[in-house]
């Protein structure tokens, strides 16, 4: 039943998640804009959320059943608002970065085109910050400055455009029919096994999509997966056990590690790509993606820069890092490698960077990370599955259990009849 075969409880939970997934975002709004834009302040931000959307809800798309033992399928992109989830509606309005000046001087760093992107965001009366609906900030709005730019561009920006519509992948996964420790793991990602962004071994896609995992998953186990959002491979190591109506699940996180500076963690040293903001590669908990996003400096963390260190964390005011709200978890059940319950939580940054010939960003002293948003992806088994779950799973494991024990009960005694008999018969005949 663990195994990716079309009739198996795998299967069916492969192919459609068994329960709702949400994403959450929270929106860091501005208090003090003016202090920012006139004299390069501190930002003092305010997060307001949830924004409440569900998601993975279309069954996987293009699944192809290969002749080596994998699978193929796109997982289809798709977010819909869910206002009774949600402190609001989508057309709430915030103060927040303006991603387009902000990405500006990352983009272009010659001095001449500098020059003409001031001109053009002047014209067009754009600053390091902009008003903007949740709705335009998550899925796309378009930028009037970049508007303004005459060159053939897309002048619609957001920080998941586009998003509906699209798909990520293409994912090619072994089903675990000709092994089963291989159940579920990633065998290539758009046709590679190596993802062109990062150096060495960073740059490999390990693990499964989080979805599963092998089965008789052991509490000693580092379990590896892929994320696309974040643009690389994690992992997850034993926390503790919980029990979840009625199922018993091992939970695994993400560890303050993943996110360490090389100088803890040696094996990190190939997601540092820029000394001089990372201070020579001793910065931790902040992840520079640009690479996979076309140069825009998008910088992933985990929310409120938890496990971040101090520098980047009072670089702005008003985060509260805890551990409870802020970090990533997997419950799995161990027989099968089910996860039944999940959090993902990732938050998005951009850099700010001066650009003395950019007006816009003349006040900035030197290059921070700006929080845009965070957001809480995560979901639960039904009722219903988990019923079911109890009844096909959880139940005979036990009810095998009790056999196993029955049975090792009864070797004893029938060990120690044997061994009394065989002494009685030894002492009879001596006498």
């Amino acid at each position: 039943e663990a195994v990716i075969v079309n009739g198996t409880i795998a299967y069916d939970n492969w192919v459609v998640p068994g329960s709702s997934v949400y994403r959450e975002f929270w929106i860091f709004h501005v208090q003090n804009p003016s202090e920012v834009l006139e004299q390069g302040a501190r930002p003092k931000l305010e997060q307001r959320g949830p924004y409440t959307y569900r998601v993975r809800y279309l069954p996987k798309e293009n699944i192809t059943d290969n002749s080596d033992g994998t699978i193929s399928y796109m997982l289809p992109n798709v977010a819909r608002f869910e206002p009774d989830l949600s402190v609001g509606s989508e057309n709430d309005t915030f103060t927040c970065l303006n991603l387009a000046v902000a990405a500006a001087p990352s983009l272009y760093k010659n001095t001449f085109i500098q020059l003409l992107l001031n001109t053009w965001i002047k014209s067009s009366k754009s600053s390091l910050l902009q008003n903007r609906t949740v709705k335009e900030l998550l899925w796309g709005y378009k930028d009037p400055f970049l508007n303004k730019v005459p060159f053939p561009l897309d002048p619609v920006l957001g920080v998941f455009y586009p998003y509906n519509g699209t798909s990520d992948g293409l994912y090619r996964v072994y089903t675990g029919t000709e092994d089963i420790k291989n159940t579920a793991i990633i065998e290539s990602y758009k046709n590679k096994r190596n993802l062109s962004y990062w150096e060495g071994h960073c740059d490999m896609v390990n693990g499964t999509d989080g979805a599963s995992f092998p089965p008789f998953v052991k509490k000693n186990q580092v379990l590896r997966f892929f994320s696309s959002d974040i643009c690389r491979s994690i992992y997850g190591v034993f926390q503790g056990n919980q029990n979840v109506k009625g199922i018993t699940l091992y939970r695994f996180t993400v560890p303050r590690e993943a996110f360490a500076s090389p100088t803890e963690v040696g094996d990190n040293y190939c997601f540092c790509t820029d000394e001089v903001i990372s201070q020579n590669c001793t910065l931790a908990g902040v992840l520079d993606i640009s690479a996979c996003k076309a140069g825009r400096p998008v910088f992933i963390s985990l929310p409120h820069f938890l496990h971040a260190s101090d520098s980047i964390l009072h670089d702005v005011e008003g985060l509260s890092p805890n551990e409870k709200e802020h970090e990533t978890f997997l419950d799995i059940e161990p027989t099968t490698g089910f996860t039944l319950q999940f959090a993902k939580r990732l938050q998005v940054n951009l850099l700010v960077r001066p650009a003395p010939k950019i007006e816009a960003l003349s006040k900035v002293k030197r290059p921070y990370v700006f929080p845009v948003l965070w957001l809480n992806e995560s979901a639960v088994i039904g009722d219903e599955k988990a019923e079911m779950f109890r009844k096909k799973v959880t139940g005979p494991v036990q009810l095998l259990g009790v056999v196993q024990m029955v049975l090792m009960i009864t070797g004893s005694v029938l060990f120690i009849a044997f061994m009394g008999s065989f002494f009685i018969c030894v002492s009879k005949k001596l006498k």
